[in-house]
């Protein structure tokens, strides 16, 4: 079977299996990498905002609990129990510094994945957040941990 190539956008959410290469860039979003510890299967998404604001329309993966809920669903039609996945959190970037030099919305999504997590029992096993930079994350579904590269503001 060839493996797939998931670029993912602001809002999306994928799922893959070993081999299968998950990316996406990052600014002031987070993206929330699960897998089993294994190395199986894994999933990530791309987190516009922490949470959605009220009385807006749709659910979608732009907000943070329906990427979280989204990736659950995902990991279970693959026979993993999210719960037992661990995780890596990235971005939450402040990309304009000089307009917001204390607290910004990359601030609210980190902490918001954080606690999200920590609340469901998902251990986090590496992180890089914050800063000022855009963050090019890619990992290919695998022993090894997802790669980052940061480009300063």
């Amino acid at each position: 079977m060839t493996a797939a190539l998931h670029t993912l956008h602001p809002g999306d959410v994928a799922c893959g299996t070993r081999g299968d290469r998950l990316e996406t860039l990052l600014g002031s979003c987070v993206s929330i990498v699960l897998t089993d510890p294994r190395r199986t299967v894994g999933a990530m998404c791309h987190v516009v905002h922490a949470q959605r604001p009220a009385g807006n329309g749709a659910s979608t993966g732009a907000h943070g609990p329906e990427a979280l809920s989204r990736m659950f669903t995902a990991l279970r039609a693959h026979g993993i129990d999210p719960l037992q996945c661990e995780a890596y959190v990235y971005g939450g970037g402040n990309m304009f510094p000089d307009l917001f030099p204390q607290t910004h919305v990359g601030d609210h999504n980190v902490r918001w994945a954080l606690e999200a997590l920590a609340g469901q029992g998902v251990p986090v096993v590496a992180d890089d957040v914050g800063g000022c930079g855009y963050r090019r994350l890619s990992w290919t579904v695998g022993p090894a941990a997802p790669r980052i590269t940061t480009v300063p503001v």
